[in-house]
């Protein structure tokens, strides 16, 4: 009975070391269930207001929760280092949060999806967004099907991945 071992290629590897030592800006997709306490949004807000005071470029979607609280912070750092990518159009996205999509510079809206399901838009949307990342940080809770498959396949693409689990 033969085995299949895993072993990640050495140049994977340094890519990867690279990027976590990379002393410069980062493209950082930050992504997470809409179900989050206030507190915890509030961290979010902080930990995405950093990121983006020390020159990294963020990328979000723009559901309520942990995206919507992303977008905050970032947006009070520096609105030109903040890109959100809607999985559908801009009026299929929940009201409470339309208003401060609307101040968004760099938001890019996908209404040929508005047809396709939430989740399932969803998941295209955040195959779009870790393409177009170097680092992926994600807050989910365990049965967050659609955000742990995003976490996945960011790890197959080689992405350094960070999940935080709220339950």
């Amino acid at each position: 009975m033969s085995q299949s071992i895993n072993i990640p290629k050495v140049d994977d590897f340094l890519q990867e070391l690279a990027t976590i030592q990379q002393t410069g800006s980062k493209r950082i997709a930050l992504l997470g269930s809409r179900h989050v306490p206030i507190t915890h949004q509030k961290l979010i807000e902080i930990m995405s207001y950093a990121l983006v005071l020390e020159g990294n470029r963020l990328i979000t979607s723009g559901a309520t929760g942990t995206n919507l609280a992303a977008i905050r912070g970032a947006m009070r750092a520096d609105p030109s280092l903040l890109t959100v990518i809607l999985p559908q159009g801009l009026d299929r996205q929940p009201r409470e949060s339309r208003e401060q999509l609307e101040q968004v510079m760099h938001l890019v809206e996908n209404p040929d999806n508005d047809t396709m399901a939430l989740g399932e838009a969803s998941a295209v949307c955040n195959q779009e967004i870790i393409s177009r990342c170097q680092q992926l940080i994600c807050f989910a809770f365990h049965d967050s099907a659609t955000l742990l498959k995003t976490c996945q396949d960011a790890e197959d693409q080689r992405k350094i991945v960070t999940l935080f689990y709220f339950d």
